[in-house]
């Protein structure tokens, strides 16, 4: 694994704890912007495949989560993360100026990666998501129905086929392990809502992957919007049997090789 270096990043409600994935002369950056309830730390064997490529990778922790400020999984607007996103963009771009920016979103973190690229299009040169929450997701209308939030945490199983994947993730104390907060909830209703009438992000070239027994976020759903966003630049992968994380799913190394060839396919040699 690559050496991590840590900073603090000033959030829009607190400090922005980011770990730095450092490449020698590299030729792109990259931002891995995680998904709800973990940590960017858990993104450490794609940081190498990154850094091994050329990337310089830098992946903060949201507000709530991980290292990072905040009442724990709260996020009362997605634009705030989204600025604070743009925050370590331009810590990164700081120290290696002039180089192409890609956003590399999972789950959550495919929503946040996602309204970035609208809201920066200018600034952003190719975005890859990972079984992104955007399209049509049923979840938070059914718990905003209860009147009560179900203490039902994320089932470890639902992640991989791997079992080692479930429990480094049980047994992870930045990860959170308990009911999902209403303010998130309705955050992620609008922001679903946003992002659909955001529209395209341009023609940026985008890459879409996702598990097709993937039971958290559905392929389905996500589809619509990930075409939707799509300027008509798309690449996907769908990957048979794989669970809601493809990036440590038993056939990650073909995810890590998707994502190589696109780079490849889309940066400037």
């Amino acid at each position: 694994m690559p050496h991590v270096r840590e900073h603090v990043v000033k959030g829009t409600h607190g400090a922005i704890a980011v770990r730095e994935w450092p490449r020698p002369a590299p030729r792109c950056l990259v931002l891995l912007v995680h998904g709800y309830g973990e940590h960017a730390g858990r993104y450490g064997e794609l940081a190498a495949v990154l850094t091994g490529y050329g990337a310089a990778v830098y992946g903060p922790d949201h507000m709530g989560h991980g290292r990072s400020a905040g009442e724990r999984v709260v996020i009362e607007d997605f634009e705030d993360v989204v600025t604070d996103l743009h925050a370590v963009a331009d810590r990164a771009r700081a120290a290696h100026p002039d180089l192409p920016l890609i956003l590399v979103g999972h789950s959550m973190g495919g929503l946040i990666a996602a309204r970035y690229a609208q809201r920066y299009t200018q600034e952003v040169s190719a975005l890859i998501l990972s079984g992104p929450v955007i399209g049509t997701w049923d979840l938070p209308g059914r718990l905003l129905a209860l009147d009560e939030i179900p203490d039902t945490p994320v089932s470890p199983s639902a992640l991989s086929r791997d079992p080692a994947v479930g429990a480094a993730y049980a047994a992870d104390p930045l990860v959170w392990h308990g009911p999902m907060k209403r303010p998130t909830l309705e955050a992620f209703v609008r922001t679903l809502e946003t992002v659909a009438r955001g529209g395209a992000a341009g023609e940026l070239p985008l890459l879409w992957l996702h598990g097709d027994d993937d039971r958290l976020v559905p392929l389905p759903g996500s589809r619509a919007g990930v075409e939707r966003l799509s300027g008509g630049r798309l690449t996907e992968q769908i990957f048979t049997g794989a669970r809601h994380e493809v990036f440590h799913e038993t056939t990650k190394e073909r995810a890590h090789t998707a994502v190589i060839r696109f780079l490849d396919a889309v940066l400037p040699h």
